[in-house]
């Protein structure tokens, strides 16, 4: 295994929000390989109730997009929150973006028990970072969004999804171009680790 090229992809795999070859078409196979990798997640419900809504015609990114940018301003204003470019850069590419994958989970959303919260979206989420993961590994950028989720019948209806289906993540993708992508600035092992009790 070369340790290297692991820790540089998981040492710079970032949302790309701009930086992106919009005309560049991505290859439905390859997607379909890095899927192949995904699905080997960790999962601790029995089965795989992982899908993926592969959208590429242009009628139904822009669907998606109005949505987003509509729940967007919507998550903004109720939060008194600031508008970051890179936010902006997203919702002005998100109907030009090659592809936007959805990450869905088959079953209803669980209830108030957050174990069984737990045990529903772990088994979903990894698989969604290792595709991201895996995307990243072959030159392609993605945004991790969560944004559509809070709209699940509205998404349910673009994308003719069935009543037990859950969108989780959406991510848009495209070829990097000249995306310099680097390590982030975040708290050291010895910030955030506690050993045998919480402080």
């Amino acid at each position: 295994m070369n340790l290297a090229s692991v820790d540089l992809v998981l040492g710079t795999t970032r949302s790309v929000r701009r930086k992106l070859d919009l005309e560049r078409r991505v290859d439905p196979a390859l997607i379909a390989e890095c899927i192949d990798l995904a699905t080997q997640a960790p999962t601790g419900i029995p089965g795989e109730n992982w899908r993926f809504v592969l959208v590429s015609d242009a009628k139904q990114k822009q669907r998606l997009a109005e949505l987003y940018k509509a729940t967007f301003f919507e998550f903004v204003e109720s939060r008194g929150l600031p508008l970051k470019d890179t936010q902006l850069a997203l919702i002005e590419r998100l109907p030009q973006m090659p592809l936007l994958i959805c990450v869905c989970a088959i079953g209803n959303a669980p209830g108030e028990n957050p174990a069984e919260q737990i045990a529903f979206y772990g088994s979903i989420l990894p698989a969604a970072w290792s595709l991201m993961l895996a995307l990243r590994a072959r030159g392609l950028g993605s945004t991790w969004t969560t944004l559509l989720s809070a709209k699940q019948e509205e998404v349910r209806e673009v994308l003719s999804m069935p009543e037990d289906a859950l969108l989780t993540i959406m991510l848009p993708v495209a070829h990097t171009k000249g995306a310099k992508l680097r390590r982030a600035e975040r708290l050291k092992s010895d910030q955030v680790c506690f050993y045998d009790a919480w402080g």
